[in-house]
């Protein structure tokens, strides 16, 4: 890479194109791509661009007018802030799954909120159709509970855990406290969850 090109990825230059200038008595490769002569074109084909070299490509470029044919309303409308954001966007809602969107005051987390929206494409995590945040898979997970998992499972589950972890129930042994403080601060973030209510 030459020094005087250090960032060759960014400046558009197509090196070895075994194209010659477009710019009528110019010798030099065409590296640089300009839009056609005959506008963006239209039909089955690509439009077939120019290629300049560095000199006349700047030259194209300093030369070059966007709004040129332009009425003098068109170009406002095309300078506005808002310009392209007047066309309606197709829906995200797919056939057949409602279009109500999920609650807000579900999720404690808005990005759960938005990944609920849009995981309602597979099949439903739980038969009760209540929704779970992030947080409460995560909880889940250290339980070792299923998404569909209702509230007499969990508090069955954690039992179990809490036996199966507290020192006293183990001779005194406290290699596992920290797992048990897990299990603890899952159900006591699950017990309080939506899905779980």
């Amino acid at each position: 890479m030459r020094k005087d090109r250090p960032q060759t990825r960014f400046h558009g230059r197509v090196e070895n194109s075994q194209r010659g200038c477009d710019h009528p008595g110019c010798a030099e490769a065409g590296e640089f791509r300009a839009p056609p002569l005959e506008g963006p074109g239209g039909g089955d084909a690509p439009p077939r661009f120019r290629w300049f070299c560095l000199d006349h490509v700047r030259a194209f470029n300093a030369g070059y007018n966007y709004f040129e044919g332009m009425t003098a309303d068109e170009i406002h409308r095309a300078q506005s802030p808002t310009a392209g954001w007047e066309r309606e966007t197709r829906a995200f809602a797919r056939a057949g799954q409602g279009d109500q969107p999920p609650r807000w005051a579900d999720y404690a987390d808005p990005l759960d909120a938005i990944g609920a929206r849009f995981r309602r494409t597979a099949a439903p995590e739980r038969h009760d159709g209540k929704p779970l945040s992030g947080e409460d898979r995560r909880s889940l997970d250290v339980l070792g509970l299923a998404p569909d998992a209702d509230r007499t499972s969990l508090r069955k589950r954690y039992s179990e855990l809490v036996r199966r972890y507290h020192p006293d129930r183990n001779g005194g042994d406290r290699s596992h406290e920290e797992r048990l403080t897990k299990v603890i601060a899952a159900y006591q973030q699950l017990r309080q969850a939506p899905a779980f209510a």
